[in-house]
């Protein structure tokens, strides 16, 4: 069904979610579906997720300990444990003001849409289909790069484990493809034919982020031979951005701020992918309360959470040097080693990677959904915007976002900082779609407080929203920067080329010939949302548009009398 379609042609064709778990009543689930259907949407996938696996699944992707491991070795070379610690603390307060203006939009547009339904929403009619264009480009090449992100990084991991048995083994390039590859199939299968499974593997997946990796937390500390001072953790200052030997870092070049700068990419790249609890509110119960819950509890708990697991980490660091120069090429492996062994190292890394494995498989999952919606109102084509009968899982959309992922990460055959890359791309475009709604919200303000849901900030809705926006645009310039001195072919950030692609593709194709055809969530349903109009009442938005145009109407003659009023007499002559 397009989103073009007469609601009158939804109504009827509503699909009735299989109610498995039990969650929620009858009349929460036919609140839902009718609230999907003032969008103008037609109930497509199960609506039998509850706050848990709401919350599980952003907390899942989110997943700490992935951001944490996978870029622990860039955090050790740009700006050391004092950046690495600090950041996390400053990063960790503005992103949870990012998810709380999400929060509330969420609340009031709760679609698997996510950001680009959220902008068509909230934005004037004149600039509506622009602005979700845009916003939902960014989104895809965000969400894409998340998962090429994860699942490169597991790959990597991968490659890293086998080196501590077989010494011999070179894990090249070529090889860490393939290992990736593999890995994006294994992800891919789960998510065609496991959807019922899903659910069942978010909550292995929140023990195992939760409960197993605090476990690893605690060993590590207790069986370290020593502990690092808190003037280690926290006043350590490290500028290993030289590229080549003999050459200076970015420190000397330009100023250590700027190292403490690029250095804090670890903490917001971890702390993003919080937008799958709106990816997934169509299929989660009472998702106008339950959906952005999930975006500020998995953010908060996540924040918490990552701090103490940094610090298990830092705290357990016997040597620096050895650590940032493992001869395994990976600081974390190396703590595990130091304090466990080779064989206790191999254990308690395979619990770190299968948690991984766990963030990239809901990664594809929230990807696939955002895929799904968009091909829905033709922002992609429509060819994706299926669900597949027997599984009720939008497969086409599932292997697209896989195929996306594999091509994104091929530059990493050439480039010595391809998955830095990868991750700033990741970090920079979420972050900018978030970021679009949220600055409409704040500048067409009247708008959105007609049509806000339970989760209402009140007074300091645009105080908040500001704070957000300014955030993002400033994490936007600094994660193009580059990372590596000198900059090269080899060395070079190329985030700000494939931003910059997808900002020139998206805004030249919008001029050329998208807006030709391109108008996002139906128009009438914008409009109803704008009003403030449940759209499936008969007659409901005639109704206020017609007082509408009395209002203006009346409105323009009480001006004309106050005018004529004001005009002195006419002077006789």
């Amino acid at each position: 069904m397009g989103t073009h379609d007469s609601i009158s042609s939804v109504q009827p064709d509503l699909e009735q979610p299989s109610h498995a778990g039990g969650h929620g009543s009858n009349g929460i689930d036919e609140l839902d579906e009718s609230r999907l259907a003032q969008f103008g949407y037609k109930q497509e996938l199960n609506r039998d997720w509850g706050l848990a696996h709401n919350f599980g699944v952003s907390f899942s992707i989110i997943s700490v300990i992935t951001g944490l491991t996978t870029l622990f070795s860039y955090g050790l070379a740009t700006g050391g444990p004092a950046v690495m610690s600090i950041s996390w603390i400053v990063i960790s307060f503005f992103t949870l003001l990012v998810a709380i203006a999400m929060a509330e939009i969420v609340s009031a547009i709760p679609t698997s849409g996510g950001p680009y339904f959220w902008s068509a929403m909230l934005a004037p009619p004149r600039w509506s289909p622009f602005l979700a264009w845009l916003t939902g480009w960014f989104n895809l090449l965000g969400q894409v790069a998340v998962t090429t992100g994860i699942t490169f990084g597991l790959a990597g991991l991968v490659s890293t484990a086998i080196t501590v048995k077989n010494p011999d083994y070179e894990p090249t390039a070529a090889k860490t493809i393939g290992i990736y590859a593999a890995l994006l199939v294994s992800h891919g299968v789960v998510n065609t034919f496991g959807v019922k499974g899903l659910r069942f593997l978010n909550n292995v997946s929140i023990v195992l982020h939760s409960a197993g990796i605090t476990a690893l937390c605690i060993a590590v500390l207790a069986k370290a031979p020593k502990l690092q001072s808190a003037k280690f953790v926290f006043g350590t200052y490290h500028d290993g951005t030289a590229a080549e030997e003999g050459t200076e870092g970015w420190g000397q070049r330009a100023s250590p701020a700027y190292v403490v700068l690029c250095g804090a990419l670890l903490s917001q790249y971890t702390l993003t992918g919080f937008d799958a609890s709106a990816h997934l509110s169509e299929e989660t119960k009472n998702a106008s309360w339950s959906a952005p819950i999930g975006v500020v509890s998995s953010v908060g708990f996540s924040s918490l959470f990552g701090f103490f697991v940094l610090m298990a980490f830092l705290f357990s660091i016997q040597d620096f040097e050895s650590t940032l120069n493992s001869k395994y090429g990976q600081p974390v492996l190396q703590i595990l080693v130091d304090v466990a062994g080779e064989d206790g190292a191999l254990v308690l890394f395979s619990l770190i990677m299968l948690c991984v494995w766990h963030c990239g498989l809901f990664s594809m999952t929230s990807n696939s959904r955002m895929m799904f919606s968009f091909a829905r109102d033709r922002g992609i084509p429509s060819f994706f915007h299926q669900v597949d009968d027997r599984f009720k899982s939008p497969i086409r959309a599932v292997w697209l976002a896989a195929i996306l992922s594999f091509i994104l990460a091929l530059p990493s055959l050439g480039s010595d900082v391809a998955f830095a890359a990868a991750t700033s791309i990741a970090t920079i475009g979420l972050y900018l779609s978030y970021g679009l709604p949220i600055m409409i919200g704040f500048f067409w303000h009247k708008n959105f407080t007609a049509m806000k849901g339970p989760f209402n900030l009140g007074a300091l809705s645009r105080v908040i929203a500001g704070a957000a926006c300014l955030w993002i645009c400033f994490i936007t310039v600094v994660f193009c920067l580059p990372t590596a001195n000198p900059v090269t072919s080899q060395t070079l950030n190329y985030t700000v080329v494939a931003v910059g692609i997808i900002a020139v593709g998206s805004i030249g194709s919008w001029v050329v010939w998208a807006r030709r055809w391109f108008t996002g969530p139906a128009a009438e349903v914008a409009e109803a949302m704008r009003l403030g109009v449940d759209i499936t009442e008969p007659g409901a938005l005639e109704k206020k548009e017609k007082e509408a145009l009395e209002g203006a109407r009346m409105e323009g003659e009480r001006e004309a009398r106050e005018r004529e009023e004001k005009q002195p007499p006419a002077v006789s002559e």
